[in-house]
């Protein structure tokens, strides 16, 4: 990419776009295009059809998506499955139509089996069965990779996708109920602290395993594929560490400043036992992950903070 190319990162209000936005803008792409799901719907095909038609984007950073946590994907499905598999169709058949340059797609590291050799590579792809409480959501998202192959090898596009690992930072969804596992637990011990409860309740035994990244990582991440990535397959980006979900909570009460106690509701599920990204792949390249993860916890509690409603 060049500082002046047209660059379209959809999804640019969530998590990961918010990032990859203040990421190239930092280092001097200022030719961006951004719209926000009110402005374009694109799960609407005409929509999107006419916006690619008017802008003529080079580059797209596909980071719109429908997410949520296992009580969101478990209570909806449907809309998981259909509006991703949508979101994607619709802008990778207008990126191939508009001769874009290049397109990212961002994934999720849930399209991999529930009991996927760990630490999990690229290759383990369909090797077995999905997490039951997020299966629409992934299928989604591994039709989105095989898509981008498939559009390589019919028409010649250059799509390439990424799964990252368990994300959290600033811009993040901090439902109690809805988000991923980090914002979820930080808007519960803050309610906690500032209601005086003397528990916080975690769904499962606090056993299972997790990889997180920081956001900002993933978008200079992102942004690195974008310029030194092409081939088949997708390519996983983690930070190559791991920790139980008792230990984040401890981690997350500490950076909060909650003193009450912490439960662990065993009748809940866990979700997958262990999920750590193999990310050998992209380190090949030259890219590694800076953020510690309680470095990254305390600039995601001041956001938390900071977007509080007054």
């Amino acid at each position: 990419m060049n500082k002046d190319s047209k660059i379209y990162v959809a999804g640019h209000r969530g998590l990961v776009g918010s990032a990859i936005v203040r990421y190239l803008k930092s280092n001097g792409y200022n030719n961006l295009i951004l719209k926000t799901h009110e402005e374009l719907d694109l799960i609407n095909q005409e929509e999107t059809v006419c916006f690619f038609a008017k802008n003529k984007p080079e580059y797209v950073f596909l980071c719109a998506a429908k997410v949520g946590g296992i009580i969101g994907n478990s209570t909806y499905p449907a809309d998981f499955g259909y509006q991703n598999m949508m979101i994607q169709n619709n802008v990778m058949e207008c990126a191939k139509n508009f001769k874009v340059k290049k397109l990212l797609l961002l994934g999720s590291s849930c399209i991999y089996a529930k009991y996927a050799p760990q630490p999990i590579l690229e290759s383990s792809l369909l090797s077995g069965k999905l997490e039951e409480t997020n299966i629409a959501y992934a299928i989604a998202k591994i039709s989105g990779v095989i898509m981008c192959d498939k559009y390589n090898e019919q028409y010649g596009t250059n799509f390439i996708s990424c799964m990252p690992t368990n994300l959290y930072g600033r811009g993040d969804s901090y439902h109690p109920d809805n988000s991923h596992v980090i914002p979820g637990m930080i808007h519960r011990f803050h309610e906690a602290k500032v209601n005086n409860e003397p528990t916080v309740t975690v769904w499962g035994t606090g056993n299972p395993r997790r990889e997180f990244l920081f956001s900002e990582d993933l978008a200079e991440a992102c942004v690195f594929l974008m310029d030194n990535y092409e081939g088949p397959g997708t390519i996983n980006v983690g930070s190559g560490q791991e920790v139980s979900i008792s230990f984040l909570a401890d981690l997350i009460k500490k950076t909060v400043g909650y003193e009450g106690e912490i439960e662990f509701d065993t009748s809940k599920p866990d979700g997958t036992p262990r999920k750590l990204l193999d990310s050998t792949k992209l380190m090949n390249l030259g890219w590694r992950s800076k953020t510690r993860l309680d470095h990254g916890l305390s600039i995601a509690y001041e956001d938390f903070l900071k977007n509080l409603p007054k």
